[in-house]
């Protein structure tokens, strides 16, 4: 095996695919149509089971989703694991992610696996639950292209400024989600995705205590929001401790989230400075007002950031 492989356990068995060049391989839907005509189905059955026994399925898996498109590609390099504690996983922006995005995707591939041995990429199988468990929770179901190759390169090191963090204002944001040929609406439909899971207290503690000279929590809070953050996230508090992104409905795909944003409910800076920045606002008005908007474009941003592949010269093997 090469780089990231050659020392690493894998969590899913990621397919060796050897090829010439650096171009992207061709993603189409129904992929898999005469190779593993079930494979869908098998993925779907295997992520909805894994929900029925807990809900953190849905946003672990969206999130380990995101986070592997937005480091070497959506190629399913998150998933490898080092002995020496040096792959993507292990990155500092990567500790948060929950378990059960992993185990997800394990349990998912060894159901394609077991009918169709050595057909389906872990970065396909991937991309197919993420958008299983978004209807799961009651957002869109959407069709998606498929064929992507798994990658080879997993490391700690390359995570480090290619993720989007809590602090971003919009033109930082926008420089971010602009390198995988995001627009300024799709990184705001892709935000959406926080109407879904929890943040630890860490993430966010700076607009509630010691924000700046002038104020102590950061003004653009509801208050009364800020309140109930702060009961939650005392000073010092346990770093286990976490609350959910949307504080309204939490376990539901929904466009509550922008609702949220207009009410000074938005949990990170990240997400408040989409309502507060002229630029953005009009978008963040419509979302909140017309859920199809959001839906139809949470949907083509969704599949715009799956295109991203390879975006590194593959590996060659003798």
């Amino acid at each position: 095996m090469a780089v990231g492989c050659r020392k690493s356990l894998l969590y899913c068995f990621i397919m060796v695919v050897v090829l010439t060049g650096k171009g992207k391989g061709q993603l189409v839907q129904n992929f898999y149509a005469s190779t593993c005509p079930m494979a869908e189905a098998l993925i779907k059955q295997a992520v909805t089971t894994k929900f029925s026994q807990t809900f953190t399925t849905i946003p672990a898996t969206l999130r380990l989703f995101f986070h592997d498109c937005f480091v070497e590609g959506c190629d399913a390099s998150i998933m490898i694991a080092s002995p020496n504690g040096d792959a993507e996983k292990d990155a500092q922006d990567n500790l948060s992610l929950a378990g059960d995005g992993f185990d997800t995707i394990i349990k998912a591939k060894q159901a394609v696996e077991s009918v169709c041995p050595g057909v389906v990429s872990c970065a396909d199988v991937l991309t197919i639950a993420t958008r299983d468990v978004v209807s799961l929770a009651g957002g869109p179901l959407y069709d998606v292209e498929l064929g992507r190759r798994d990658g080879l390169i997993s490391q700690a090191s390359r995570v480090a400024g290619n993720l989007p963090e809590p602090f971003f204002n919009l033109d930082q944001l926008n420089s971010m989600f602009a390198r995988h040929n995001l627009t300024e609406i799709d990184m705001i439909a892709l935000s959406g995705a926080h109407t879904l899971g929890f943040s630890h207290c860490n993430r966010f503690a700076n607009r509630l205590y010691s924000f700046s000279s002038a104020a102590a929590v950061d003004p653009s809070l509801d208050p009364t929001y800020a309140q109930e953050l702060m009961d939650a996230c005392p000073r010092n508090v346990d770093l286990s401790i976490a609350v959910n992104m949307d504080p309204e409905t939490p376990t539901t795909f929904d466009n509550v989230y922008y609702r949220n944003l207009l009410a000074g409910k938005g949990l990170f800076t990240s997400d408040q400075v989409l309502f507060t920045d002229s630029s953005s606002q009009p978008t963040v008005n419509d979302f909140a007002n017309n859920p199809q908007d959001f839906n139809s474009a949470f949907i083509t941003a969704m599949r715009k950031l799956g295109q991203t592949v390879l975006k590194i010269p593959p590996l060659r093997y003798n």
